[in-house]
């Protein structure tokens, strides 16, 4: 009797812990689309209303990316999906851009092998052989349960339309005024100033969607949308040709698949970074049990910062296209390889990079891609990520085709040891090759918790969409905070070089950021971006969805 009258606390106790935090985002019974605009939810939450599945859903809201958030939905780039069904089967889809035929190694170099400014991220020279097209037929075509018309048809009535500018959109055009005219001269569409309030109507792309409509992916990387595109690049001074449209796949992968505590983690494997990055993080915070101290103090923080800085270095080095470079994985997943990683690690004082690798660079930070998460009535998910990469991609706008085009070849390295515009360090695994996919950040990631789908996760975020990621899954499992508190949370970031950890503004205490300068931590104090705009979903013990869509931007969930 003493021994039950003891262990009745332990056991409440363990039951309040293991209380998962009530929903404070949108709760539906059925299914979610959560995404960068209310428009392109709502587009792909209806396929799945009149019967379609999520990766109809998934082929829906891609292609409505593409008219109501131009900033990084698109047409003219690519991206990648993870996928679980509802029998459990996993898989991944790589619609990353390809270097075009013409494309070598020292392409950004000039006689002196230094890096020619702009060459690699403004304009033609910028652009890589776009993939998201292919990416929505492979899936449509090996998946999805509807007519591909019935997928695109209400994305050209919204093309036709116009869709609505907000706030936001209206400041994010209006920064990016004097490059679209340097780029594409005055009379271009996105000259113009467009106030919130606006409506902005797309009758050109419209019209190249009705071509990918009427003639499926041959509408776009042959015949006459891809004649028009390659020249219009050529004559723009780029390298992308209609036999490089032409030979374009988008290629089935398996994602990286681990396990951290009770979850199993389904991510996607290279040529994203991702799944191989946050792989290692969790391991090496594993044996530290980081859910036993409070949310965003000090200690979490270094852990978490010191497990990146680590994951990041090897990143930077090893990672590439795995069709042209053998990727250790074995060694880079083992996990006495990653407890020897932490060997050095202490709560006492900050590791410096320069004991982990070498080098002092800038970096600049970006949101400039986009990411969704679905999931149907069924129990299939899909975590997307799709980018341009800067926002607008090259800022090179095709006015008779009615699309950005992306300026994907920055993401290789220009020349190894040199930081790309998000501050990343690449090395010879990711050099320029014809035809190879250039190295990206991208995670979007699926989580399994006791062999039940959890959470469906991702985010924009150039080099900080790892952490993001990475932070947003602990919220929620380690600090028990329900998805939209874990989406809202304030971020922080470190990527090995350069060696600073930055903090969202406003989201961290003074005193939180002087006892970690005490112990050694470079802080970034200057003006510092947002971290990336996560759009999540949990599924609650009930089987109801929580929507997490990012306060950060117009991200908006939509279900029913």
């Amino acid at each position: 009797m003493r021994r039950l009258i003891l262990a009745i606390p332990l056991l409440l106790f363990i039951q309040c812990k293991q209380q998962p935090a009530a929903p404070t985002g949108l709760v539906t019974e059925k299914a979610m689309v959560v995404s960068a605009r209310e428009e392109a939810s709502k587009i792909g939450s209806e396929v799945m209303r009149k019967g379609g599945n999520a990766f109809d859903a998934m082929v829906a809201t891609e292609l409505a990316l593409a008219v109501a958030y131009p900033f990084a939905g698109n047409i003219g780039g690519g991206g990648f999906i993870v996928y679980r069904k509802n029998n459990g089967e996993i898989g991944g889809l790589d619609y990353r851009e390809k270097a075009p035929l013409a494309a070598h190694k020292d392409m950004y170099l000039d006689s002196l092998g230094n890096v020619i400014p702009n060459m690699s991220t403004v304009g033609a020279t910028a652009v890589g052989v776009p993939g998201t097209v292919a990416g929505v037929f492979e899936v449509h075509e090996k998946f999805g349960s509807l007519p591909f018309s019935e997928l695109i048809e209400p994305v050209i009535a919204l093309a036709e339309r116009g869709v609505v500018v907000t706030e936001k959109q209206a400041k994010r055009i209006e920064s990016y005024h004097d490059r679209f005219v340097e780029v594409n001269g005055d009379s271009t569409k996105f000259a113009q100033a467009f106030k919130a309030g606006d409506t902005i109507k797309y009758p050109m792309l419209a019209k190249t969607l009705t071509a990918i409509k009427e003639k499926g992916k041959d509408g776009f990387y042959k015949g006459e949308v891809a004649e028009k595109l390659a020249s219009f690049i050529q004559e723009q001074g780029g390298f992308v040709t209609v036999e490089d449209l032409e030979r374009y796949e988008a290629k089935w992968r398996d994602p990286v698949v681990f396990n951290y505590k009770d979850l199993r983690m389904i991510s996607m494997s290279p040529p994203s970074s991702g799944g191989v990055t946050i792989n290692q993080i969790f391991k090496m915070i594993e044996p530290h049990n980081i859910g036993k101290y409070d949310h965003n103090t000090a200690r979490p923080i270094q852990l978490f910062t010191e497990a990146a800085r680590r994951a990041y270095a090897d990143r930077n080095y090893f990672l590439g296209d795995p069709d042209f470079v053998d990727i250790p994985l074995g060694v880079l997943l083992d996990d006495t390889y990653l407890q020897n990683r932490m060997k050095d690690f202490s709560f006492d004082n900050a590791t410096l990079s320069s004991a982990v690798g070498h080098g002092e660079v800038e970096i600049v930070e970006s949101s400039e891609t986009t990411h969704y998460s679905i999931v149907d009535a069924q129990g299939n998910a899909i975590s997307a990520t799709t980018t341009l990469n800067g926002g607008f991609g090259s800022k090179l706008y095709s006015e008779e085709l009615g699309f950005f085009l992306n300026n994907e070849m920055d993401d290789f390295s220009s020349k190894p040891g040199v930081p790309n515009m998000f501050g990343l360090i690449g090395a010879e695994a990711n050099s320029i090759a014809p035809e190879k996919r250039m190295l990206s950040s991208m995670t979007p990631t699926i989580v399994e918790k006791d062999g039940h789908l959890y959470l469906v996760v991702g985010t924009p975020g150039g080099s900080t969409i790892i952490t993001a990621v990475a932070q947003t899954i602990l919220n929620v499992h380690e600090f028990n905070l329900s998805m939209q508190e874990a989406v809202n949370a304030p971020r922080f970031h470190h990527q090995w070089l350069p060696d600073y950890v930055v903090f969202e503004p406003d989201g961290f205490s003074k005193e939180l950021i002087e006892e970690l300068k005490s112990k050694g931590y470079k802080i970034n104090e200057e003006r510092t971006p947002i971290m990336g705009k996560v759009d999540a979903i949990r599924v609650l013990p009930d089987g109801k969805l929580e929507g997490g869509a990012d306060r950060r931007g117009d991200d908006t969930a939509v279900g029913f």
